[in-house]
């Protein structure tokens, strides 16, 4: 990991600043926010010789920081630094570099908080933008920006599963000959897809090609430079392999999916990328049963609590991991009085989540989690529950948070008819 110092300012203010940021997943993520915090400074100062660049690296920085950190004054800061580079821009390619970082926002705003809207909002930022555009790299990095865009609404009811593939196609054959972190994040985003659409069909052609895919990415990262994309890819194919052994009830591969899964941990730390280590940490329990991600030293507790404050889609489930465990401990000690104190919290912060489908449903799938507790203690029916993890879950779905949807589905595969 990099420390403070000169070579640190060297990587921020030399060449790389503009091309390749996948150097930043090695910086630790409260020196990145630093940083972040010094470059929209220098963007501002009336001396700054290149205004734009300045604001679009200090967005690009507050970006990341987001992602890994799931801060949302991080995430208000990109999009002000964004609006900043739109208001200094002077040429086409200059207008169109900031409206891009302001679009790349928005995804970064639906893949924190759900929200189709917000890639509503980016598609037409996006649409006609590249007539404006004159150079070769920043049309490909458009159309790769579209792409992402099209990917993310395929998992919407309303997407458009083919077209979204065909846009990932010929952005990473656009983006072949420019390999970063755009074209590793592309390729991270169809191989997803394709492992989705491969176990809803249960398509051997489609999972080996998204198996191809993880693989190339696991080799092409190393662990010393792009530890969290090398992550990303190792728990994407955890999580692949996971589901298929579920399906063909096959232990050896529950165990493969395992040791991905642990290799995947062991690429960072949890206070390097606090979201990376949830996400992680989610996809792992979800795909194996009482397993947790080891965080070394059980992991620092501050970590999940701040995730849980932030209200992002990990956050929220996270907070739901804390009442499923309320709940079993209640549930094991025969503790109604537990099951109550925990539905009573539920309710009240439900009356104020109303508004939030996302946090609703997580508050719903809580409740349901207490109503079944207590059919089991008292063997007596709980009630509309299927109604209700039912309706959770398709709430969840329409904000493009599956991750939540497929916790209400969990659930509901135990409710007895």
């Amino acid at each position: 990991m990099f420390e403070f110092g000169r070579d640190l300012r060297r990587l921020f203010d030399g060449p790389q600043a503009d091309q390749d940021l996948g150097w930043l997943e090695v910086v630790d993520v409260d020196v990145l926010r630093g940083e972040a915090r010094r470059q929209t400074i220098d963007a501002g100062r009336a001396t700054c010789p290149r205004p734009v660049q300045a604001w679009l690296l200090a967005s690009a920085l507050w970006r990341e920081h987001t992602r890994r950190s799931g801060a949302a004054d991080s995430l208000q800061h990109a999009r002000l630094t964004a609006l900043d580079a739109r208001k200094a821009a002077r040429t086409n390619d200059e207008r169109a570099e900031a409206v891009m970082a302001l679009a790349e926002t928005m995804v970064l705003s639906f893949d924190l908080y759900g929200g189709p809207e917000s890639l509503g909002r980016a598609l037409s930022l996006t649409d006609g933008l590249k007539d404006h555009a004159t150079r070769p790299a920043l049309k490909a990095r458009l159309t790769a920006l579209h792409a992402r865009i099209k990917a993310r609404q395929a998992r919407l009811s309303e997407g458009d599963s083919l077209e979204a593939m065909a846009f990932l196609d010929q952005a990473v054959h656009e983006l072949s000959r420019r390999p970063g972190p755009l074209l590793d994040a592309l390729k991270l985003d169809r191989a997803a897809l394709t492992l989705m659409f491969g176990i809803q069909q249960r398509d051997a052609r489609l999972l080996d090609q998204a198996g191809r895919e993880l693989r190339d990415l696991v080799e092409t990262c190393p662990s010393d430079r792009r530890p969290l994309t090398r992550a990303r890819a190792l728990a994407l194919c955890g999580a692949g392999l996971s589901a298929l052994a579920t399906l063909a009830d096959n232990d050896e591969a529950v165990e493969q999916g395992r040791a991905l899964f642990d290799a995947a941990c062991d690429q960072f730390t949890a206070d390097h990328s606090p979201m990376d280590w949830a996400a992680v940490t989610l996809a792992r329990s979800a795909a194996l049963p009482g397993a947790a991600c080891l965080t070394g030293d059980g992991g620092p507790s501050a970590i999940p609590a701040a995730l849980i404050k932030s209200r992002t889609v990990l956050g929220l489930a996270l907070a739901d991991t804390v009442v499923e465990a309320g709940v079993m401990q209640a549930e094991t000690q025969g503790d109604l009085l537990a099951l109550d104190r925990l539905a009573a919290r539920l309710r009240s912060r439900l009356a104020m989540d109303a508004p939030r489908p996302l946090a609703w449903s997580v508050d719903q799938i809580g409740l349901a989690r207490i109503a079944l507790a207590r059919a089991r203690l008292l063997d007596k029916p709980a009630g509309p529950v299927r109604l209700v993890l039912i309706e959770a879950a398709s709430a969840a779905r329409e904000e493009g948070a599956d991750l939540i949807a497929d916790r209400a589905d969990h659930l509901l595969r135990q409710v007895r008819d």
